[in-house]
Parts: structure tokens; C-alpha cells; sequence
């Protein structure tokens, strides 16, 4: 499915039509794939996406593409719309302008005739199972064990049943470091060890795209690192990974591509070492200049 120069207005009602449709789009779904051509898993594609909070654009029309299995890490200085952005990739917010599709398919909406729908909500809640998050501040249940925050979504959004997906919840806290504290509730555990349940969590409904939002900004420093060792593991499996982040460290080690944004807007994107080492913009150099060592680029 081609969709382009899409616009549309922000709905308040599920199943409203949005605005027109562009010429062309005549379903939300690309066409099946054919017998000799594999499926691509994990395609992200964010066109002209714009969101305004009151009077306050905070997105001022974003366009990025990251491939399947592609590691993107978004920098900036605090309040220039990264979590934002985030946060429309799986449609926790929606957007006033431009259009997401994860491999071809629409974030949120849907075309019908002439003109883009939200989806109702089960369908929304639907397509969430391919796109795993992370939050700041773990959001784990405080009543579960870390084993049952780790199988909750695979019993109740895809019908798993209960020893399949204790089985798959205890192989994935045995990935995060954590099968021995499989029984162990959110309260006895450190920040570290909760935001790795967070990401055992967010891997069991073995997703297309893992989100990431600022993932160790809660952490005391010392346990910083226990949870980017975790992530630097995912950023080798072939899932795609979109982290928005303060640890430059981190960023120049694992990404793909690294994009700095800054007043709603994606100023430059590049390779680690065509960002951190030789930025075009003013602006990055002038960013980099304050947040990073000296010997960093060394």
C-alpha cells in the first residue's frame, strides 16, 4: 500500500473519520506477501507526524524509517518531543497530522473509502501486541509476582495457556538475569531488577518492535548498567529497537542510527560516529558540546 502526503484531524471517537484519504490508499493492509517473498518484521515508518498539546506543537512533523531489525536511539535535550514520539508509535498517543505504519500496516487507523478511521479500541489493543514498551517507572503490577507480571499479557490478550506461559515467562527472566526471582513481588526487588521484569514483560508477547522510554532515567547509578547489559543483548536479536535515552555511551555502542531532535523537529540523523564525532548541525554540536566528556569521541 502506497500512502502518501496523508493529513488528517485528531478524532475523539473510535470509527470517526478522520479526513480524506490520499489518492490511492484504499486499505490499511499492505497485500499479503507472496510464497517466495518473506514477510518483513518490524518495518517502522513515521511520515510528517505532528501532535500539538493545547496551543503547544510538540511534534512539528516527523519522518523516520527504521528497518527490520534496525537499532534507533533518539537524543535530545529534555522536552524536544521524544517520548512523544514514542509514545505515537503505538498509538498511546494519537496523532493530529502524518501517518505511522509498522510493516505497511497503519498505527490506529484505518482507511475507509476516501478517508482515515481510528480503529476501535480492541483493535488497537490488538495491534499493541506487536509492539512492546518499556516505560521510565517499570509499571509493573504491585500485587503480581514478577512471574506473573511476566505472563499476565500472554494469558489474557492472546490466550495462552497458563504453562505455556509460565514456561515462556521463566525462560525470559532467565534471559533478564532474574529466573531466581521468578516468585519474588515489585517491592522486594531493586529499580534494576524491576525494569528488567519490565523487559521480560514487554518480550513475551514476542513482539515486532520493542519501545524503550528513557528506560534507566529512575535508576540509582549504580544499577544503570544491569539493565543497558540487557539491552545491548536485544540490540543484537534482530528485533527491532526504538530508544529514547540520556546515556550517550549507550547510544554510540548499540545503535544503528542515532537521531537528535530538538524542538519537535528531527534536526540530523546518522551512524554513531557521523553524529557523536562529526555532526552537521549547529545545534547537535552545540547539544554534544555540553552533555559529552572530551575524550568521549577519542
Amino acid at each position: 500500500m502506497s500512502i502518501i502526503a496523508a493529513r488528517k484531524e485528531s478524532t475523539t471517537t473510535a470509527g470517526q473519520p478522520a479526513a480524506e484519504a490520499p489518492a490511492g490508499a484504499t486499505a490499511a493492509k499492505a497485500p499479503p506477501a507472496s510464497a517466495d517473498k518473506p514477510t518483513t518484521r518490524g518495518q517502522v515508518d513515521i511520515t510528517n507526524v505532528r501532535k500539538s498539546f493545547g496551543a503547544t506543537e510538540v511534534l512539528k512533523g516527523v519522518t523516520l524509517s527504521v528497518p527490520p531489525g534496525g537499532v534507533a536511539v533518539i537524543v535530545g535535550p529534555s522536552g524536544s518531543g521524544k517520548s512523544t514520539l514514542l509514545r505515537t508509535i503505538n498509538h498511546l498517543e494519537k496523532v493530529d497530522g502524518g501517518y505511522i505504519t509498522i510493516d505497511d500496516e497503519l498505527v490506529g487507523y484505518e482507511v475507509r473509502g476516501n478517508k482515515l478511521h481510528e480503529l476501535r479500541e480492541k483493535d488497537i489493543l490488538k495491534q499493541r501486541t506487536n509492539i512492546g514498551m518499556v516505560f521510565q517507572n517499570f509499571n509493573l503490577f504491585p500485587h503480581l509476582t514478577a512471574l506473573e507480571n511476566v505472563t499476565e499479557a500472554p494469558i489474557v490478550a492472546q490466550k495462552r495457556s497458563k504453562a505455556e506461559a509460565r514456561k515462556r515467562g521463566l525462560e525470559l527472566l532467565d534471559r533478564v538475569g532474574l529466573k531466581d526471582r521468578a516468585d519474588a513481588y515489585p517491592r522486594q526487588l531493586s529499580g534494576g531488577q524491576q525494569q528488567r521484569v519490565a523487559i521480560a514483560r514487554a518480550l513475551a508477547l514476542d513482539p515486532k518492535i520493542l519501545l524503550f522510554d528513557e528506560p534507566t532515567s529512575a535508576l540509582d547509578p549504580e544499577l544503570v548498567n544491569e539493565v543497558l547489559d540487557v539491552i545491548r543483548e536485544l540490540a543484537t536479536s534482530g528485533t527491532t529497537l526504538i530508544v529514547v535515552t540520556h546515556e550517550m555511551g549507550f547510544a554510540r555502542d548499540v545503535a544503528d542510527t542515532v537521531v537528535f531532535m530538538d524542538d519537535g523537529l528531527i534536526v540530523e540523523s546518522g551512524t554513531p560516529q557521523e553524529i557523536f564525532s562529526n555532526p552537521r548541525e549547529e545545534r547537535t554540536r552545540s547539544f554534544f558540546s555540553k552533555v559529552i566528556e572530551p575524550a568521549f569521541n577519542i
